[in-house]
């Protein structure tokens, strides 16, 4: 079995980490990824009425899911 190597004299000092503004709301502009999969069918379903009605996908579903807070009562 191989000797561990003997310990340094010298203590290290961990390096500064970078602090992380995680408190800090986000702007109202910012937009996050919302990552989810559906099945083709579904995503061309969705799509096609969006343009169809001339508004994105997004638009969409914040719609939707207002309708459903609306229908089923907020968080």
């Amino acid at each position: 079995m191989a000797k561990p190597p003997p310990p340094s004299n010298k203590t290290s000092v961990p390096s500064p980490v970078a602090v992380v503004d995680n408190l800090k709301q986000p702007q109202a502009g910012d937009l996050k990824p919302l990552n989810f999969k559906v099945d083709p069918a579904f995503h061309r379903e969705f799509k096609t009425y969006a343009a169809t009605h001339g508004i994105s996908m997004l638009e969409l579903l914040r719609e939707g899911f207002d309708l459903v807070k609306q229908n089923r009562g907020k968080i």
